[in-house]
């Protein structure tokens, strides 16, 4: 048998075991607290309809941004390799000049301010 066919029985059987195990092994003892709409331990006060914050869209639009620039710079560590690393080294400076006057932007005209 070649390494491929070797590797596929492998990780069939493994997946396959572990499907079974996760199946017979967890004890089910549902409880009053488990059976509650919320397992947090206090009774729900209010509407759970109320809208989001526009923080909260602010956070997530930041993490996304800040994630995607970490996306962006990750292979640059491996652009040493390339023929010409400076081509490299060049965008991700002209990422992280653009990241970084957005930011000052944002900074300045108050969008980053959490109190109104």
């Amino acid at each position: 048998m070649n390494l491929l066919t070797i590797i596929i029985i492998i990780t069939t059987a493994l997946s396959t075991i572990l499907a079974f195990v996760s199946f017979w092994l967890p004890q089910m003892s549902p409880d009053h607290e488990k059976l509650s709409p919320y397992e947090c331990g206090f009774d729900p006060l209010g509407s759970a309809r109320l809208p989001f914050s526009l923080r909260f869209f602010l956070v997530a639009i930041l993490f996304l941004l800040f994630d995607l620039e970490i996306v962006l710079l990750l292979p640059l560590p491996w652009s040493n390799q390339l023929p010409s690393p400076v081509l490299s080294f060049a965008w991700a400076a002209a990422i992280l000049i653009l990241l970084t006057l957005g930011l000052l932007y944002e900074w300045l005209q108050g969008g980053l301010e959490w109190a109104e």
